[in-house]
Parts: structure tokens; sequence; C-alpha cells
């Protein structure tokens, strides 16, 4: 009987492939509220147990179907599985809203730029500014570092100053050296004092 149990087994092999993953758990999903159709379109990506609890905790922090299925599609486009969903969650947490998670994805960028859009709102940038220093980023161009608008910022610098300074391709160390004058400048300025004359007394 043995001679007949080695084909089926390479007949398995060959069906499944070593990659995919014919017996994932699906439960959690449906527990989560997916809808079947959505639960079905993942089972066509392949998707892996890992994988599907990384996308109960996005449903369970109220990101869409849609989203999920997005996430695991960009994540075979790239090759890779898919394992952001606290950068995803994280990005929900800062008022972003589930686009720029998915423009991510596509780029394959999410776990890089996630800390720092997230330092962006606290660093308290407009939406058009966070806007635009996100799409420069994930098109590969240079902007300042979060840290450094911040500082920027601290001593002064209104937005439009900032986006000018990052418009024209401000590097971090320029952006570093003007914040060190304009810091010690204040610094200055403010431990100067003036010479208080009391009144003559005759």
């Amino acid at each position: 009987m043995k001679y007949k149990l080695i084909p089926l087994a390479f007949l398995l092999l060959r069906s499944f492939g070593c990659n995919e993953h014919p017996f994932t758990d699906y439960r959690p999903l449906e527990q989560s509220g997916m809808w079947s159709s959505s639960v079905q379109e993942l089972k066509k990506l392949n998707t892996s147990d890992t994988e599907v609890e990384q996308l109960a905790k996005m449903k369970q922090a109220g990101i869409s179907d849609d989203t999920c299925v997005a996430v695991i599609a960009d994540a075979r486009n790239h090759q890779h599985p898919f394992a952001s969903a606290d950068s995803a969650m994280g990005l929900m947490h800062a008022g972003y809203n589930e686009s720029i998670i998915l423009e991510m994805t596509k780029v394959d960028q999410l776990d890089k730029l996630n800390g720092d859009a997230v330092m962006l709102r606290l660093v308290g940038l407009s939406d058009a500014a966070v806007d635009t220093i996100l799409r420069k980023r994930m098109k590969g161009q240079r902007t300042l570092s979060s840290g450094e608008i911040g500082r920027l910022k601290n001593t002064g610098l209104t937005e439009s100053q900032i986006m000018e300074r990052i418009n024209r391709g401000m590097t971090d160390a320029e952006a570093d050296k003007e914040a060190a004058v304009r810091e010690a400048t204040r610094n200055h300025a403010n431990t100067g004092f003036q010479r208080v004359r009391g009144r003559r007394h005759y």
C-alpha cells in the first residue's frame, strides 16, 4: 500500500504548493464580522493563519473588509506575507483614514512610514501639509524628518515657512543648523536683563 501513498502525497504537494495554505482557519474573521464574500476573496489570495490573525485585529479596530482584502493583495504583489496590522491600526488611531494605509501598502512602505506619519500628526501640521509630506516620501522624494520639522516649528517658523524649506529640498543637516542658530538667538534674547534704576534719595 505504501507505493500508492507516495503518488497521493506528491499530488497534494503539487496541488497546494509549498507556500499555499489550504487548511487556513477563517473563523476569526467571520467572528469579527467580515462578510462571507470578503472571506472568499481572501481564500483566493491564499491567506495564512498568521495573516488571518492580523486581519482579525484590523477588523476589531474598525478597518473595513475592502481594506483587509486589499492589503493582502498588495502583500502578494510584493511577494511577502502581510504582518503590518499594528502599523495600520497606529495610523487609524492617529486620525488617518484607510486610503493612506492602502497608498502605503501599494508601495510597500506601511511599516517604514507609519511611525513618522504618526509623529507628523503630533507635530501639529495641517492635513494638507501632512498629506504633501507623506506623498513625497512614498515617491522617494526627500523631505525633512518629523523630528526636524517639530524642532523648526518650535523655533517659531510657521507651517508655510517649513513647507517652503521642504519644497526646495532642505536636508535634515541644514535644518539642524538653522534650528540651532534660531534656538541660540532665542536663548540669548531670553537671558538678557535690564538694569532697574532705583529712585535716588536725597
